[in-house]
């Protein structure tokens, strides 16, 4: 489910929306079969398919393939005028194996679908339709449906116009069964009371950075294919030379890099990077019938940026350019950023011009040398601001100020000179508007986990600061929430503060030792008081807010009976349900009535457990069992961990709970929670904090020692409950989680019955430059590398482990290789394992046949090494819960 409300809300990290699931399509061949390599308990290699295993895709049983089928929840997003809702259909989850076969090209760091000139592998929408807010929750058949849509259409990149008359969509067509359709993308516009969408006079959306925006009410700025028609330039049938990096000039400069995926690899990679994501950018009024009417911009260039300002007359543009990199990813390359006037087409004032940069330090808050985060004020009509730092991006500086925020005025752009706003001595990262008198800066330093939060008045300059909250991040339970955006008379958004008062409105998550209770407060920031205005209703609910819906444009807030919120409900068993609240009366009409998703799993029991490692620290995990089940009476069930460690430098931070017990179970296509309809115990995310505290202790310094510690006392408690057996619990993983399934099984010998390893990394020698929250070196660290990587301590290792790794990861030090290489070593040590490696998927897996596949895999895994382990006692108490 995702709700939106044209634009998000949200500060800093918090302003990141929900994924919107879907894919992309194409009926191209049929997918290479996954490789299967397995070693059996005899020591007997075998590669690919046994005769067991009967070859090609596999399917789970039918009760954990019916809940990965199930519908997905439609997406919903409010108008800017807060009268009508967006109902936006999705397709099957999960795409077939087909779509994922077509072809990808890995550049700088991109993977680009050449056919469609776009990202690969995009989400969409089959369906959109607008519904009077006042209507809802809408049933099937209502509201306005669009029209004028080509057949098989693909909905992308789908915003409401400012004024929320228009709906503006990225439109091109999945192919029919004889390969015939439109596979590229244009921009369609389509009016909110009629529905009838029309497709604009412009050549194919260029979607591999930027694809439009809109200027005003009326009109779009747009990047297009500059040279419709052209053809990729082809690879040389003779290689032009050995490829050369020389950094015998470069006198003793480091260029230190993660491992990252996808890079540049020769020259013609170049000249594709350069062919498909140079575009030309467009002007083109929403009501436009001819190409005359549509209005070019500067050159085509490679443009990753294109932001209008908020009265449309200027527009911040950002390009790539030359020379590009084998080391970085794009990112990284030479940019340029711009100040452009849309009334004249004229370049006013090159803002930042940064060479390559290959010498960003890998240590956090490095950052790169010049301006960074170029925006607009969104309370100004047109002002810009950006940081440059004081430190040459690197953190071991010693420097005061390390950031400086500027501002500019583009009217005087060409002869002015940038005005001093504000500075900061940890490092930059963000800001929230609200006027002359209001503004909100945010910096933070990663080594103390220090937040420090800011209110200045913008109108003066250099601007006086005041510290607003000063805190740690990692302190959930003194986190006092951030501040809520309202739409202002421009359409953007600034800090919601009551009319001719110093209140803002801070909505928080509530954590707490007895789980999340999301709250929203009045805050005085003068004084410091506070009013707690609203607060989620539980048990047995938990509540949230969305969105101010009291904002249309030009709106203030006079008073607390002026505000409305959208806000979620959900429980254990009832899905995400979105409702209109007011604060005048706490009046609420609800607005959607999603179904439950998966009905067979509705009375699963959940449970946020606490307990405590042996040295003191408090853990957590949420531990589900079946529905019906009673442990008393059915006895224990074979139980699967599944789990991802996180990184604290403080033991009281370590040891705070997280969640809630009353939010609503989402089961993914390869959850572990599946596994409840196989009748296993799941204890999902059971804690394994590492913590290092103090300036002389990093976290990993005792990496293995707190993973283990944490492993047996998780495993202490599923016992002490009566719900497991020890010899009859599994252990799984993803990415980093995997990472520590090969760990537990090298450190706890006989703890665990098996494990499962999905696109892990095993041997941290492949990722010297860091990995994870680790920011030291493979060599100013070397023993702590060794000591956590799993691929040197596989000897150690007697228990069955099942790795399943997509052959196309593009995660940062998650190569295929990484499970190969580990497989090999396992094999090599006779130990029981088996390696899956997943044709043409990702870090994550999402064609159909994979992620049944998947679930077939990890479903066999478990019956013959947990389920088995059981015992003939246990195993008719299994057969009787499973009877029932």
């Amino acid at each position: 489910m995702h709700a939106s409300t044209g634009a998000s809300w949200r500060p800093l990290a918090r302003m990141r929306g929900r994924i919107r699931a879907g894919s992309d399509a194409w009926k191209g061949l049929r997918g290479r079969e996954q490789r299967v390599e397995a070693m059996d308990k005899e020591g007997t290699a075998t590669m690919g398919w046994s005769e067991e295993d009967g070859g090609g895709y596999r399917m789970p049983p039918a009760n954990m393939a019916s809940i990965v089928d199930a519908p997905p929840t439609p997406s919903i997003s409010i108008s800017p005028r807060r009268d009508r809702v967006l109902v936006l259909d999705r397709p099957p989850s999960n795409p077939p194996i087909e779509d994922l076969s077509r072809e990808e090209l890995k550049l700088g760091g991109l993977r680009i679908d050449p056919r469609r000139h776009a990202r690969a592998r995009l989400g969409h929408y089959v369906r959109a339709r607008v519904v009077l807010l006042e209507d809802c929750p809408p049933k099937e058949g209502d509201g306005v449906v669009f029209t004028g849509l080509p057949p098989r259409a693909k909905l992308n990149f789908v915003s409401w116009s400012p004024d929320g008359t228009h709906v503006a969509m990225a439109v091109s067509q999945e192919l029919d069964n004889h390969g015939q359709g439109d596979e590229t993308m244009h921009l369609h516009v389509a009016g909110v009371k009629d529905g009838v969408a029309r497709k604009l006079p412009l050549p194919t959306l260029a979607c591999v950075f930027e694809e439009y925006k809109w200027i005003d009410n009326q009109t779009l700025l747009a990047a297009v294919v500059s040279k419709p028609g052209t053809a990729p330039p082809e690879r040389p049938r003779r290689p032009q030379g050995p490829r050369v990096d020389d950094w015998s000039r470069e006198e003793g400069r480091k260029a230190q890099a993660r491992t990252y995926q996808d890079l540049l690899k020769d020259v013609h990679d170049e000249d594709l990077f350069e062919h498909f994501g140079t575009a030309q950018l467009v002007t083109v009024d929403a009501d436009a019938t001819e190409a005359s009417q549509v209005k070019p911009l500067g050159e085509p260039k490679v443009y990753v940026r294109c932001d209008p300002s908020p009265d449309g007359k200027y527009a911040i543009l950002e390009h790539i350019q030359k020379p590009f990199s084998y080391l970085v990813p794009c990112g990284r390359f030479p940019k340029r950023t711009e100040l452009w006037s849309l009334q004249d087409g004229k370049l006013l004032k090159t803002i930042a011009d940064l060479p390559l940069a290959e010498d960003i330090p890998v240590a956090f808050n490095s950052t790169r040398k010049g301006p960074r985060s170029v925006y607009w004020r969104p309370d100004k009509s047109a002002e810009l601001y950006w940081v440059e730092t004081q430190d040459g991006g690197d953190p071991a500086v010693d420097v005061s100020p390390r950031d400086i925020v500027y501002t500019l005025d583009p009217q005087h752009a060409s002869d002015a000179e940038p005005e001093i706003l504000a500075t900061f001595d940890l490092r930059f990262s963000g800001m929230l508007w609200g006027t002359d008198k209001l503004a909100i800066a945010y910096e933070s330093w990663w080594k103390t986990r220090r937040s420090v939060c800011w209110t200045l008045g913008p109108g003066t300059r250099p601007a006086e600061k005041k510290v607003l909250f000063d805190r740690s991040f990692e302190d959930s339970y003194s986190d006092p929430g951030a501040p809520i955006m309202r739409r202002n008379e421009m359409g953007m958004y600034v800090l919601a503060a009551l009319e001719n008062s110093t209140k803002l409105l801070l909505e928080g998550q509530g954590a707490s030792p007895e789980g999340d209770c999301p709250f929203l407060d009045l805050y005085d920031i003068t004084t410091a008081e506070k009013e707690r205005v609203w607060q989620s209703q539980t048990p047995p609910y938990l509540e949230s807010l969305e969105a101010l819906l009291s904002d249309g444009p030009g709106k203030a807030i006079e008073s607390l009976e002026d505000v409305s919120m959208l806000k979620v409900r959900e429980s254990p068993m009832d899905p995400p349900q979105f409702f209109v609240h007011s604060l005048k009366d706490s009046a609420e009409r609800q607005i959607t009535d999603f179904p439950h998703p998966y009905p067979s799993l509705k009375e699963l029991q959940k449970e946020i457990v606490r307990y405590k490692r042996e040295d003191g620290v408090d853990l957590q995990g949420t531990l589900y069992l079946p529905p019906e089940y009673d442990p008393t009476r059915d006895g224990p069930l074979p139980c699967l961990f599944w789990a991802y460690p996180r990184e604290f430098k403080s033991r009281d931070a370590a040891s705070q709970m997280r969640g809630s017990p009353y939010r609503f179970t989402g089961i993914g296509a390869t959850s572990p929670i599946l596994f409840l309809a196989r009748k296993f115990a799941v204890f999902d995310g059971p804690t394994f904090p590492i913590i290092g505290e103090g300036d002389d202790m990093e976290p990993n310094d005792s990496y293995v020692e707190q993973l283990t510690a944490s492993a047996r006392a998780a495993v202490d408690e599923v016992v002490r409950r009566g719900v497991a057996k020890r010899g009859a619990i599994a252990v799984g993983g993803h990415s980093y989680g995997a990472f520590m399934t090969a760990n537990l099984l090298a450190h706890c010998p006989g703890l665990f019955a098996c494990g499962i390893a999905r696109s892990g990394a095993y041997n941290r020698t492949l990722t010297p430059f860091g990995f994870q929250s680790e920011e030291r070196t493979l060599w100013q660290a070397p023993e702590t590398y060794m000591t956590m990587s799993p691929f040197m301590n596989v000897e150690k290792i007697k228990d069955p482990l099942l790795l399943i790794h997509g052959e196309d990861d593009n995660n940062s030090g998650t190569f295929p290789m990484q499970s190969e290489r580990f497989y090999s070593a396992l094999k090599g040590h006779g130990v029981p394992s088996r390696l899956v490696i997943l044709p043409h998927e990702s870090h994550g897996y999402r064609a159909r046949e994979s992620v049944m596949h998947v679930l077939w895999e990890m479903d066999t895994w478990l019956q013959k090494y947990c389920a088995n382990a059981m015992g003939e006692s246990g195993g008719q108490a299994l057969e009787e819960v499973i009877a029932k």
